[in-house]
């Protein structure tokens, strides 16, 4: 699914748009125990509680796509006959109606994630009538394509922080607690996808408020599938996959260059505003090594260690494998902190045979917030 779709998607989560007439909960205990399932009316909803529960299903639409949110591809013999894509569609088109299918995905999800707490899970389903793009872009034309989806959201539950409330009763101040309170999604998904503005059943957005942890357990348990690589994990591999493959050629400006070319393909993709996911090969990363003089036996290890930690024909976010806003130097005692498009200021030397990094350092230099003077030597 591209950014936009996803976003027309989100936008469809307000209470004047949604066609979404009834939300289905399940509270679970830090046990693993159901306290309590609902089912609620959003039209007999308060306006603020409707708005509250319409903004956890936005918030599971929300996040930076290969990142927050995910793509789940099914194959090909799970759309034709498995157990995890049947329930999926019961779900889908009863309209959460089947109350079997309803339990049965609460007991997956409470069988196999695992958080800190207990949780929520909240179940919503729609039925969309897609409008059609007009032909000259300034608006919509009425559409044929109906689009039903399910959204499922997963929120941890705490206790509310005590606070001093007015007792009307004695005219006084007390501390009084505010019970327990469902947090922003740790976890949630769409099914199916809405890719190309139309439905697809080979598809599921998953999304994870943490780039660090997506929670495999619940990926595997939900959709029988490999779980992805979770963003932060992208990143610490493909950093020490340089370091260990290029050794002693791993300098400063092939490290430079590398993140220099990801940059680039990112700021290219943010201007052109083009709908389709920005991806870079193992090919396309090892084209930058060899320009940067990087040998054939490197360049090799470098081949063979890719495929190992990401899979064959991995397509990976560059925004996942670099920090896009900072380029930063670290040594055991100093963290040196330079503008991504100024890493050029940066060198590395042996002198007297000690290492330094050198900066470029012609004005504006600040000590502890104070300018300060260079002196000649």
């Amino acid at each position: 699914m591209t950014e936009k779709e996803i976003r027309e998607l989100r936008q469809r989560q307000r209470p004047d748009r949604t066609n979404i007439t009834a939300v289905r909960g399940c509270y679970v205990s830090d046990s693993r125990e159901i306290l309590s399932t609902f089912r609620q009316s959003l039209g007999l909803m308060s306006e603020e509680d409707r708005e509250s529960y319409l903004g956890v299903f936005r918030k599971v639409l929300s996040g930076t796509v290969e990142k927050n949110l995910i793509d789940v591809i099914f194959r090909t013999q799970q759309v034709a006959d498995s157990a995890e894509h049947r329930l999926l569609m019961r779900l889908r088109d009863s309209q959460l109606n089947d109350d079997e299918a309803v339990g049965q995905l609460f007991d997956t999800i409470i069988a196999s994630l695992t958080l800190d707490t207990g949780y929520l899970i909240l179940l919503a389903a729609e039925r969309y009538d897609v409008p059609r793009r007009a032909k000259d872009g300034a608006g919509l034309d009425g559409g044929d394509e109906v689009f039903p989806y399910i959204l499922c959201a997963v929120c941890p539950v705490k206790p509310g922080r005590q606070t001093l409330s007015y007792a009307a009763e004695d005219k006084a101040f007390h501390i009084r607690s505010a019970g327990y309170v469902a947090g922003l999604p740790e976890v949630g998904f769409l099914f199916p996808a809405f890719d190309g503005r139309r439905t697809n059943l080979y598809d599921c957005l998953y999304y994870s408020r943490s780039a660090q942890n997506n929670h495999p357990e619940l990926i595997e348990a939900l959709f029988h599938i490999e779980p992805p690589v979770p963003a932060g994990e992208q990143k610490q591999t493909f950093d020490a996959l340089l370091s260990q493959t290029l050794e002693s050629e791993c300098s400063l400006g092939v490290v430079q260059s590398v993140q220099s070319d990801l940059r680039e393909r990112i700021s290219v993709h943010k201007e052109t505003h083009t709908d389709e996911p920005l991806t870079v090969s193992r090919s396309e990363v090892a084209g930058t090594l060899a320009a940067c003089g990087v040998s054939e036996e490197k360049l090799a290890a470098f081949n063979v260690k890719f495929d190992q930690s990401f899979g064959e024909s991995a397509a990976l976010s560059p925004r996942n494998l670099i920090d896009a806003k900072k380029f930063q130097l670290k040594t055991p005692d100093v963290i040196i902190q330079v503008n991504p498009d100024r890493s050029d200021l940066v060198q590395t030397r042996v002198l007297g045979g000690v290492k330094y990094i050198l900066i470029c350092a012609d004005e504006g230099v600040e000590a502890g917030g104070v300018s300060i003077q260079i002196e000649q030597n």
